[in-house]
């Protein structure tokens, strides 16, 4: 990763440029430099990260629902504008073949971005357009959005599953949260969540937040963590239930969706979401005053720092850049 100095680009027709004042991280940022993301190795230099929150300082020839000084988030998908996934829904930000979040100023088509929320800061806005829009997805966009007197299981205490939890406790549910660590379940507790379980001495959690659930099992499980993780949440879901598969974070593990068929529960892929999502998650934050978990926060010229940081066992929440 180097720092380098480049043209200020130019508001096109229908689109707008943006000054951006904070990026966040994901994990999909530290699987992209090492080949590991969709479409393999990148073989050409790109600008990283999908995240990104600032002002707009100039709009293109045709742009009529933005203005100068307006503040905005770019998209995850810049042509995924609302209904269910599509074939014609990239690009997506801060990948090979597509613009990135992390420089000064960035153009984007006036489709691609959307206002955020008028109460967080561009730090905390800039932790939305991939896992606050995931999270969403997960919990709001399904066939039975979550809702009050419900149970939701999110995993661990990255972006996403924070995110997940305030979202679900301001639509009025139950939040039973895992971590492998005894300082984070009390962070977590801390935040909002109803139970909490300590997954490296209760190996079966699936079962234990069934228990806890105080019925046949959680209504919705936000999966994040992948193939190590889906047998367990199957344990823990119940029945017409949801599990939210959004996880890459293991990749090895007892995948078969067999145990579902005794619940009628369903397993949901999840990729981000599209703009109207992230409308939807920007105006439910205003409604509700959710602030998005940052962690810890850069300056631009240490992203590499940031970048470690964020693939630590510290983390807890997101990671921001300030530009």
């Amino acid at each position: 990763m180097q720092l380098v100095e480049q043209d200020t680009p130019v508001a096109g027709a229908g689109e707008v440029l943006i000054r951006v004042r904070a990026c966040s991280l994901n994990y999909r940022d530290q699987m992209i430099p090492l080949g590991l993301y969709m479409g393999g190795p990148v073989t050409q230099d790109i600008v990283p990260l999908s995240d990104g929150a600032g002002e707009v300082v100039a709009v293109g020839e045709g742009v009529t629902d933005l203005a100068v000084g307006d503040r905005v988030a770019g998209i995850f998908f810049q042509n995924w504008m609302d209904g269910p996934p599509n074939p014609a829904m990239g690009p997506a930000l801060g990948a090979a073949g597509a613009k990135g979040m992390l420089a000064q100023y960035v153009a984007l088509p006036a489709g691609g971005v959307v206002k955020i929320a008028q109460s967080l800061s561009f730090e905390e806005a800039a932790c939305l357009p991939c896992a606050g829009v995931t999270a969403w997805n997960a919990l709001m966009e399904g066939a039975h959005p979550v809702s009050a007197g419900e149970h939701v299981l999110v995993l661990g205490t990255g972006g996403v599953s924070l995110l997940a939890l305030q979202i679900a406790k301001a639509a009025g549910a139950q939040v039973i949260a895992t971590s492998g660590s005894d300082d984070k379940l009390a962070r977590v507790a801390a935040l909002g969540a109803d139970a909490t379980i300590q997954y490296r001495t209760t190996p079966d959690w699936g079962a234990k937040a069934a228990a806890l659930s105080g019925k046949a099992g959680v209504e919705h499980v936000v999966e994040v963590g992948g193939a190590g993780t889906l047998a367990q949440s199957i344990a823990a879901v119940g029945f017409a239930g949801e599990i939210a598969l959004i996880g890459v974070l293991t990749r090895e593990g007892n995948t078969s969706p067999h145990g579902l068929m005794f619940k009628g529960a369903n397993l949901r892929g999840i990729f981000v979401g599209s703009r109207g999502m992230a409308e939807r998650l920007n105006g439910f934050i205003d409604a509700h005053g959710i602030k998005p978990v940052i962690d810890k926060v850069f300056p631009l010229e240490e992203a590499k720092e940031a970048y470690a940081y964020q693939a630590s066992p510290e983390l807890f929440g997101k990671v921001v850049i300030r530009l």
